[in-house]
């Protein structure tokens, strides 16, 4: 059962402590932190527990102090030995070894101040972890082990070292939320459930997140099932315990007008304050090339040295990272530009104000950053977003409107991902041999397999025993042997470990990617960004525009390109998408600030330019933590809309525009609807899949969080709008998309992430790394294979079930149809000379980001001039 904890008293909290472990506690800390209210007597009765709660809330110690009060109660008793009594899970290995020093540093103060005999130890074991290291831990092995989910699942097949498991009384799951919505959080929950089978017992769960919602799935994810009975788990709710203080900020009072120059001037100035204002600054960007840029334009135009600024981003070595780190936690920089890397816990010291640069996409991922600052659980977390186009103004301060009401995004976790159980499957033969029962209900206990087909498991025991001729002469030999008859299963040659250890995680190989217009190389992208590339998209390379023709390998061959404007832009593979909870969010502010709008315009509605007085739309506007700037550019922006195409989309009102380009002599079907670029991504597609059948012609599509567009040479009618939609209805749309992915690039990348995963392709054999390159032309090989096998074969059916779930939101995209042939949602067909207000983002999609948005601020500047225009006429 899952249930939400109650708080303990302060006595009822500390007296379950063990006396030494209480003094040193009391000591160090004045008070309990919230978290810690409820954690302590909980563990200590043994019970699982999920403990959700700000940066800097104490959630460690809300966790380890009652783990470490039994483990001095066993050592003061004498029946502490070296065996592995707790497992520390992390996603992250800095935050691995911040654990380590949390650790190490109190135990060693303890022991200095009660000379006890027998100490606690602690033992980190990662993929850095050197030969010595190991060898040590498999003499005498750590008490409490800190580990990644992937050494986790190395251990589990080290005979000798697992024997250390047979005690093991809990796991700590740390950053939980990182965790439980991707395949490593996957693969860990299967880790989880054979650590239980070895230990021949059940352990106490804890799991430690930041922002989990909902939290009765997370407390499901963290306990999984026991047969079919869900394992009893106690939620702590302290998410909205620190006070956090926050802005939208817009640079210039006139976003539209103002020259590049004003404000990139502005951004700059405002970011220079908050520095000099602040002992230490915090600034995200949303891509990687954006946090140099930033960098470089603070150190040029305020003279800030390479001691005082400092860049922070996956693309960086280990070691400058790490320098970076070690830094900011001494308090040596004023500042530090991060993409997405500081985001999760690890201790980076204090930080007095976060800097956003963009929208962050998601409520989620706005809590986490801005609560990166005010360390310490009773500090303010203090945070501005800083934004330069309306939608964004719009998106944010709904954001944290959202922020203020408590609200948060959904995770996801992949349900019955078949890759990951291939590789678990492999893993478990190693163990000894199983029967295909036990097996199926081990998996079965793991939260995203509980639903798990009895079917889809034979299909792997078939694949992964090599029951398929056709992949046996492509070079896929069976790693497990399968007894149908007698329903077993066990390991099978001599290199099947090897394979295991040397294939084993989830994250995909990726490499820069060639790209060449004929036999000339002009420059390199990344895979990802080539995996959301389709025949005909239009990207920007070298200052250059290039059209996508096809791919071999890891090679892009592109030509150049006639049109004026990129359909894809060249940060779309770093950019989260907007959440689907915030995407509705923002439509009810749209449907609720555009009601009060329209009431309040005058009769003479061109004066309404000018400005409008009413004390309904100021009282919304008021509600918004943006600065004044912020809120007039959002008026404007409604009242522009509504002035020239009557309608303001929202998420229960579809308005699709039938427009033109003048300059391209494209004709433009945009599509206003708000539900984040997955969902997107899938409406798009079926629509331009039925609109292409109907006419025969390739359908241009561009996709953006707050709707799509769909672009030909041939002008299409608002009846033809209908009839495709109609169509949709009538339609199996998961067989069409099906159909239509398969030729994608999406596909066969996947395909290969997919089969690496599930050891079809081998990313190491005996020890020699094959180059991703040959791992590609491997997979488009056998996706062929697989194909002909069946279309149902396991690799296939995952990588379209990733393609489909993960990537797109195929689900949602299905329940919007329905919501829309049901007439809960409805839409209208309107024709505009020139694009409404609402569109012009859209159009633009494909220009640059925050960081770099000159050529796209131009064209809008363009757009909103025939827009006013137009709306002067009328």
């Amino acid at each position: 059962m899952i249930q939400y904890a109650e708080r303990f008293s302060k006595e009822e909290s500390l007296g379950v402590l063990n006396p030494k472990i209480r003094k040193w506690f009391e000591k160090n800390f004045k008070e309990l932190t919230p978290p810690q209210y409820y954690s302590f007597k909980l563990i200590r009765s043994g019970k699982n527990v999920l403990i959700t709660a700000p940066t800097g809330s104490g959630k460690t110690f809300s966790a380890f102090i009652a783990i470490l009060s039994e483990l001095m109660d066993m050592a003061d008793a004498g029946k502490l030995e070296e065996k592995v009594y707790c497992i520390y899970v992390s996603p992250l290995r800095a935050l691995n070894n911040d654990i380590y020093k949390n650790l190490s540093k109190p135990l060693e103060e303890i022991y200095s101040e009660f000379n006890s005999n027998k100490k606690i130890t602690v033992g980190i074991r990662t993929g850095d972890t050197d030969q010595k290291e190991r060898q040590r831990q498999l003499r005498h092995p750590p008490n409490i082990l800190v580990t990644t989910p992937e050494s986790l699942a190395i251990v589990l097949n080290s005979a000798k070292f697992s024997e250390s498991f047979k005690e093991l009384k809990y796991i700590v799951i740390d950053e939980l939320h990182e965790l439980a919505n991707n395949k490593r959080g996957v693969h860990l929950s299967l880790s989880i459930e054979r650590l239980a089978e070895l230990c021949g017992h059940d352990f106490i769960r804890i799991g430690l997140g930041a922002t989990l919602y909902p939290l009765e799935e997370a407390a499901r994810f963290l306990v999984g099932y026991n047969k079919d009975v869900e394992r009893d788990c106690y939620i702590v709710d302290a998410t909205w315990d620190k006070k956090m203080e926050f802005e939208t900020i817009c640079p210039v009072k006139d976003i539209i007008n103002s020259s590049d120059e004003k404000i990139e001037s502005s951004i700059y100035k405002i970011i220079d304050n908050i520095i000099k204002k602040n002992k230490t600054t915090l600034i995200f960007t949303n891509t990687r090339s954006g946090t140099e840029r930033v960098v470089f334009n603070l150190m040029k135009k305020f003279k800030y040295s390479e001691e005082e600024i400092a860049a922070h981003h996956g693309s960086l070595s280990r070691e400058i990272r790490l320098g970076v780190e070690e830094m900011l936690k001494k308090g040596e920089l004023k500042c530090v530009v991060s993409s997405t890397s500081l985001e999760l816990g690890i201790d980076i010291g204090y930080i007095d104000n976060v800097v956003q640069l963009g929208s962050p996409k998601s409520i989620t991922r706005a809590i986490q950053r801005i609560g990166r600052s005010g360390h310490r659980f009773y500090d303010v977390a203090r945070g501005e977003i800083i934004v330069v186009n309306r939608d964004d103004l719009v998106e944010c301060s709904v954001m944290l409107s959202s922020v203020k009401k408590k609200l948060l995004d959904k995770f996801s976790t992949p349900k019955n991902a078949l890759d990951v159980l291939a590789q678990h499957i492999v893993g478990m033969s190693l163990n000894r041999k199983w029967k295909v029962e036990d097996a199926y209900s081990l998996v079965r206990n793991a939260y995203p397999y509980h639903t798990l087909p009895k079917s889809d498991f034979i299909a792997l025991l078939e694949y992964l025993s090599g029951s398929y001729v056709g992949l046996e002469s492509r070079r896929v030999y069976g790693k497990i042997w399968y007894d149908e008859k007698d329903g077993t299963f066990g390991k099978r040659g001599k290199y099947t470990k090897i394979i295991y250890y040397l294939n084993l995680g989830t994250i995909p190989d990726e490499v820069a990617v060639d790209v060449y217009e004929g036999k000339k190389w002009i420059g390199s992208i990344e895979e990802e960004f080539l995996s959301r590339l389709k025949p005909g998209d239009i990207f920007v390379l070298g200052g250059r525009l290039y059209k996508f023709e096809y791919s071999r390998g890891m090679r892009c061959f592109v030509s150049r390109s006639e049109s004026k404007y990129p359909t894809i832009p060249p940060w779309f593979s770093e950019q989260l998408p907007l959440s689907y909870e915030l995407a509705i969010e923002i439509g009810k502010f749209r449907e609720k600030f555009s009601k009060a709008v329209e009431k309040a315009l005058p009769k003479k509605r061109s004066l309404a330019l000018k400005g409008i007085k009413s004390n309904e739309v100021q009282e919304i506007l008021d509600e918004l933590p943006a600065d004044k700037n912020a809120k007039s550019s959002i008026l404007q922006y409604f009242v522009e809309q509504i002035l020239f195409a009557k309608y303001v989309p929202n998420h229960k009102f579809v308005l699709i525009e039938i427009t033109e380009d003048k300059k391209s002599d494209l004709n433009y079907v945009i599509f206003n609807a708000l539900y984040g670029r997955r969902v997107n991504d899938a409406l798009s597609r079926i629509l331009a899949i039925i609109l292409g059948e109907k006419y025969d012609e390739d359908i241009g599509v561009m996709v953006s969080d707050n709707g799509f567009v769909l672009f030909s040479e041939f002008k299409m009618s608002s009846r033809d709008i209908e009839e495709a939609l109609e169509t949709t209805f009538k339609t199996d749309i998961t067989k069409l998309l099906k159909d239509n992915i398969r030729r994608t690039e999406m596909m066969k990348r996947k395909f290969r992430h997919c089969a690496a995963r599930s050891f079809m392709v081998l990313r190491n054999y005996k020890g020699q790394k094959i180059s991703v390159n040959k791992q590609q032309f491997n997979a488009q090989s056998l996706l062929t294979a697989a194909e002909e096998i069946s279309p149902n074969f396991p690799i296939l059916k995952e990588t379209y079930r990733e393609i489909l779930e993960d990537v797109m939101d195929l689900p949602r995209a299905k329940e919007i149809l329905k919501m829309i042939e049901s007439k809960e949602i409805s839409y209208k067909i309107i024709n505009t000379p020139v694009p409404s207000p609402f569109s012009h983002l859209m159009l633009t999609f494909g220009e640059a980001d925050i960081v770099m948005m000159k050529d796209r601020r131009k064209r809008i500047k363009e757009l909103h001039k025939e827009v006013l225009k137009l709306i002067s006429k009328g």
